[in-house]
């Protein structure tokens, strides 16, 4: 066979080659997008924290789909590899202490109190309700998924802490408001549901706004009288420590100290949020990006997790410091703090 025959019947059967190619890696691709799909629900994501209800509780989880054998990828493909980093990606997410450790200030944050309506229904055995007041670092704006918001951060550990009791933390955060708004939706969003909780984020959207800070603690002190009037427990955050907030660095320290004056004349707790965030940074060394997202403002799913566990360690201390009293039943004395 001469040597232009050959490339003749090599060019016939490149022809007829490429079209059984094609065809191959079309159905291929078809197969990988159906597994891929199959796989990706199997992982049952989450929608925005955005666009969690303020009034849903924050103990609620999606249902897991689950593949059926012929959807389930083959191990070892770049289908089942992706997949495995969705998991790791979501691991690494709610492991977040271990990148980064959790630090009190040192002295640790100043105690919030007692808070006796919140230990007494745990003595009686009865359920605890806390409401997440506030905006948008309460509605969670930041954080990747929900459940890394931190009321709902906050209610995982609790319950870890009170394993017995049942714990129920409701997010009334609102994005963009701040005492004046808030005193509005005030009675329906939080005393109608008669919490026995109430944990109050606010000055930060006035600080921005440029309101004044006297005008805004008068509302708070009122809006706090009005709680502790409807019988639950109050605890303030002020300001988050961020570029943005630091821009006004004047308006936000005197805002800062009305709240703390608030909580002592109406005897609150008040967590110093302001002064945790700012420890971060200028005693414990960590950039601002590394808690604080790209818009200079709001935390990051690190930041919500480290504020909600400080918050945490200080309402168990501060339910510590209510006496349990010698007729308490045995099944409510297993969750007593240590």
């Amino acid at each position: 066979m001469t040597i232009w025959n050959c490339h003749r019947l090599s060019r016939s059967f490149a022809r007829l080659a490429l079209p059984v190619l094609a065809l191959s890696l079309t159905a291929f691709a078809a197969e990988a997008q159906v597994t891929t799909h199959a796989a990706l629900n199997a992982t049952a994501t989450t929608p925005p924290a955005q666009t969690t209800s303020p009034a849903q509780a924050t103990s609620t989880a999606p249902n897991r789909i689950e593949p059926s054998p012929e959807q389930v990828s083959p191990p070892k493909t770049l289908t089942a590899k992706a997949v495995d980093k969705v998991k790791q990606v979501a691991k690494s997410a709610s492991d977040i202490f271990n990148r980064v450790p959790c630090s009190a200030p040192k002295g640790g944050v100043n105690s919030l109190g007692s808070l006796p309506h919140v230990a007494n229904r745990l003595i009686a055995g009865q359920p605890v309700l806390i409401i997440a007041f506030g905006s948008s670092s309460t509605q969670g704006y930041g954080s990747s998924a929900p459940e890394f918001t931190y009321p709902n951060r906050l209610a995982a550990q609790l319950r870890r802490q009170y394993p017995s009791a049942d714990i129920t933390v409701v997010n009334a955060g609102v994005g963009g408001e701040d005492a004046p708004e808030m005193m509005k939706r005030l009675q329906t969003a939080v005393i109608d549901r008669k919490p026995d909780l109430v944990i109050w984020q606010v000055g930060t959207n006035a600080v921005l706004r440029d309101l004044d800070p006297a005008e805004t603690a008068k509302l708070v002190e009122d809006g706090v009288g009005r709680i502790q009037g409807a019988g639950s427990d109050v605890v303030l955050v002020d300001p988050q420590y961020s570029p943005r907030v630091n821009e006004r660095a004047e308006r936000a320290g005197r805002m800062v100290r009305l709240l703390n004056r608030v909580a002592s004349l109406r005897h609150v707790g008040i967590f110093p949020r302001f002064e945790v965030m700012r420890d971060w940074h200028e005693k414990q060394s960590l950039p601002v990006d590394s808690f604080v997202i790209a818009d200079g403002l709001h935390m990051n799913d690190w930041g919500y997790a480290c504020f909600a566990q400080l918050l945490g360690d200080d309402i168990i201390r501060s339910v510590g410091q209510i006496k349990l009293g010698v007729d308490v039943p045995s099944d409510v004395r297993t969750y007593r703090p240590l």
